[in-house]
């Protein structure tokens, strides 16, 4: 793997800044760069299916479950096997879809693994690995940040903007 360094110059750590319902009640996930404010700079939508939202707010909110999911099993099995998970990145666009990759340090080597999104996302989750998303993402998936910022009648129009914002796009631009 690069040096950390390299990575800063062409990536921004985000957060899971939400999981939100479009107008279709499909879901999204929100994707915000840490250090940026509430309403404030710009967010990435991915669409994303329900299960793997699901596997996400869990892991989020620290919500335990009776018997392990998919992400707990994949986070299980690394620890099993002395592997650890370093970063996630969303490395690219194309075509609408959403490519991402999952770092690893493993027997004393780096591997990167090829994954969705969505996968990436929850496995970082559960193991406290940073996620990147490549600049180039954000330039052309990224939008205004449309939270709940400051005052009443701001954040009353963000809302208004954001709903606008999901009733016309269409999940096909975005999809992992």
């Amino acid at each position: 793997m690069a040096s950390e360094g390299r990575w800063e110059d062409v990536m921004v750590q985000v957060r899971v800044a939400a999981i939100a319902l479009d107008q279709s009640g499909q879901h999204v996930i929100l994707l915000k760069p840490v250090d940026a404010e509430p309403g404030q700079g710009r967010i990435l939508p991915i669409w994303i299916g329900a299960q793997e939202a699901t596997s996400i707010l869990i892991a989020v909110e620290g919500a335990a479950t009776s018997r392990p999911l998919a992400h707990d099993l994949m986070r299980s099995m690394l620890e099993s096997l002395g592997a650890e998970v370093d970063r996630v990145e969303v490395t690219r666009i194309d075509d609408g879809t959403f490519y991402a990759e999952v770092g690893l340090h493993a027997g004393g080597g780096d591997l990167r693994i090829d994954a969705r999104p969505s996968d990436a996302v929850a496995l970082a989750s559960r193991t406290a690995a940073p996620i990147w998303v490549a600049d180039e993402v954000f330039e052309e998936a990224g939008v205004p940040d449309m939270t709940l910022a400051g005052d009443e009648a701001g954040a009353e129009e963000n809302v208004e903007e954001f709903k606008r914002f999901l009733e016309e796009v269409d999940p096909e631009d975005f999809r992992e």
